[in-house]
């Protein structure tokens, strides 16, 4: 379903003009793989035991990253977004399946600092998600009015819009990303008895956190923009990546360890 839509999203919005805006029937449709989408993480992740990993992290991400756009939509038109988020989520939706992550037992996985933490995380995740890809979309539609004088996309708002929606995102998602530090110091002084554990979690997550904040100091002092914000943009992304997901993906694929 998410498949179809992005083709979808994709004929009507980059290779044909169509009036812009979500339309009702597109509204309701983007819903169903959603709720579907929703009951399979719950199904798979919270039904029995707690089971996380990079695969359960990345579907819980790209689920969030198509609800946000949802969300996003009922207040701006953001046309060319579609086929950007739709086809990442459809290849998340059966990772789970395939790497079904490691149970989560004791009681610090039911621990209300652990809990929290989690969420936290993932909805920073979700919003820079979001961000990157309206980051991605920006590149895109500058590279157009450099090649052509116009914009590929007829129904793309116009580029400040984009820029100050990116920022927004990345503002709510830096709040978000900070939370998730703080509750984690917190969850690792109850466990442990220390505040922060340096290894590479510990790190990669800092320095996402520090690339941000340098980020949006930069577009608050210099008014940084542009192909500028993508690059920084990226590199705090894949740096948060480094910091579960790919940590992960690296024992549990890779080396085939929980």
């Amino acid at each position: 379903m998410y498949l179809g839509l992005a083709w979808h999203f994709w004929n009507t919005r980059w290779r044909r003009s169509a009036a812009a805006g979500l339309r009702g029937w597109e509204r309701t449709a983007i819903l169903l793989p959603l709720a579907l989408h929703a009951w399979l993480i719950y199904g798979g992740v919270f039904s029995r035991e707690l089971r996380f990993g990079f695969a359960q992290a990345l579907s819980i991400m790209m689920f969030l990253g198509v609800a946000l756009y949802w969300f996003e939509s009922l207040f701006y038109s953001v046309e060319g977004m579609q086929p950007l988020v739709l086809p990442l989520a459809a290849l998340a939706v059966p990772l789970p399946a395939l790497f079904p992550g490691l149970a989560l037992a004791g009681t610090h996985a039911q621990a209300t600092e652990f809990k929290l933490h989690l969420g936290l995380a993932m909805v920073a995740y979700g919003l820079f998600v979001i961000a990157l890809l309206h980051a991605t979309l920006m590149a895109l539609a500058e590279r157009e009015l450099h090649r052509r004088g116009a914009l590929a996309f007829a129904n793309l708002p116009p580029l400040l819009t984009l820029e100050t929606l990116l920022f927004r995102m990345i503002g709510a998602a830096f709040v978000f990303l900070t939370l998730t530090l703080l509750t984690g110091i917190a969850f690792s002084e109850t466990l442990f008895g220390r505040a922060l554990r340096f290894d590479h979690k510990t790190v990669f997550a800092v320095l996402s956190w520090l690339v941000f904040g340098l980020l949006l100091t930069g577009r608050w002092r210099y008014g940084w923009r542009g192909r500028t914000a993508l690059r920084w943009t990226l590199t705090g992304f894949v740096m948060l990546l480094l910091a579960y997901v790919g940590s992960r993906f690296v024992l549990e694929v890779l080396l085939g360890r929980s």
